[in-house]
């Protein structure tokens, strides 16, 4: 009579375990691909509403706005009146005659992009003014 005790798991229990794992990734991998895109936006939009305060501290000063474009990407740094945007955004400034401005963002990792406007006609995606929207 011998005492035979295995240890381990069976080849069924290892397969259960692999196939629920599979179905944990499939369900968790889109949602952080979604996150990253919600982060790019955040990103321009943050970007944004910063240059919004630097155009309007520069009119304080100055009484015109600044048009122009500032770059952070793997090109280069380019500035906007001191104002340099988060990595791999690009935002370009149009200023209106010192009565009001507007700029659109992009990211280089996405093909969305983000614009505000304040006292000038609106720019596609923003509808409403000093509102940074994006598409």
């Amino acid at each position: 009579m011998r005492n035979m005790t295995r240890k381990g798991f069976t080849l069924i229990e290892l397969l259960i375990v692999v196939v629920i794992i599979g179905i944990l990734a499939a369900i968790a991998i889109p949602k952080f691909a979604n996150t990253k895109e919600k982060a790019y936006l955040a990103s321009m939009k943050s970007d944004l509403r910063n240059l919004a305060t630097t155009q309007e501290a520069y009119f304080s000063d100055y009484s015109i706005y600044v048009s122009g474009s500032a770059s952070n990407n793997s090109s280069g740094t380019a500035s906007l009146n001191g104002f340099v945007p988060s990595a791999g955004v690009t935002i370009t400034s149009t200023a209106s005659a010192g009565t009001g401005w507007s700029a659109t963002s992009a990211h280089t990792a996405t093909t969305r992009t983000c614009a505000i406007f304040v006292g000038v006609a609106a720019v596609s995606p923003a509808t409403v003014e000093a509102e940074p929207k994006c598409n």
